[in-house]
């Protein structure tokens, strides 16, 4: 079981504020158990994806905007992240810990589980995210 800090669900609640910029935390292993957050930011998916590195396992949280000039709909992405050069250890933790992370960040539209960069391709996660949505009239 991991233990999350309590500022996880700080983070967590300002990506999911509509009065908010933040749009994505980071959050990162402390040590074997302990989760904390690794960073925030406003720059979308691009800017969440440079906190993922190859040796390590980490999740991420992040607001797209879907919708079309009428209707604007924030959707969210949770990322778990398992880069292919971290300890064989850390990612059978991270399997398990998956759960308790999610006990905080409850809700979002899909999840990506990814070990490469090309796996957080910020025009293919919302183009995901819009399918995922159903109805679609814009043609996204």
């Amino acid at each position: 079981m991991a233990t999350l800090a309590p500022e996880c669900e700080d983070v967590y609640a300002d990506v999911r504020s509509d009065a908010s910029e933040t749009d994505w935390a980071w959050l990162k292993y402390t040590d074997n158990n302990n989760i904390g957050v690794g960073g925030s930011g406003s720059g979308g998916v691009a800017e969440l994806a440079k906190n993922f590195t190859d040796d390590e396992c980490s999740f991420g949280y992040v607001r797209i905007i879907t919708g079309d000039a009428e209707s604007k709909r924030a959707k969210f992405v949770f990322v778990a992240w398992t880069g292919d050069n971290a300890k064989i250890m850390r990612k059978a933790r991270m399997s398990v810990h998956k759960a308790n992370v999610k006990d905080v960040f409850r809700e979002f539209a899909i999840e990506v589980l990814a070990s490469d960069q090309d796996d957080l391709d910020a025009d293919k996660i919302k183009a995901t995210v819009v399918k995922a949505g159903g109805a679609n009239y814009m043609g996204q």
